[in-house]
């Protein structure tokens, strides 16, 4: 017999797993001073720079590997610290800065 939620599940897991999904992404990160500015860069490439040593943006699961593949091959991992949440989109996500705002978000193209 069929159980009545398993279509559904199926749709669940196959959205949350798909790789071309896109999903909110903050990368925060503790790197020795010799890798800070290899990972910057590094980051710069594919996410949005928010302040020091945090970036954020919308990537797909592929972009996402393919991102952390390149952090590991950067960090130290025996010395340095990489922090990632994901979110299944940004509208998930309340964003509040108290004090300067390193990297206002802007509508100039």
């Amino acid at each position: 017999m069929r159980d009545e939620n398993e279509g559904f599940i199926l749709f669940l897991s196959s959205f949350c797993l798909h790789p071309s999904r896109i999903m909110y992404v903050i990368i925060v990160y503790d790197i020795e001073q010799e890798r800070v500015a290899k990972v910057c860069k590094y980051l710069r490439q594919s996410l949005t720079w928010v302040q020091n040593s945090v970036f954020e943006g919308e990537l797909t699961k592929a972009q996402l590997a393919k991102v952390k593949s390149g952090l590991s091959n950067i960090i130290n991992e025996e010395k340095d610290a990489v922090i990632i949440y994901t979110a299944r989109d940004v509208k998930w996500m309340d964003r509040e800065t108290m004090g300067i705002d390193k990297n206002p978000a802007t509508n100039i193209l």
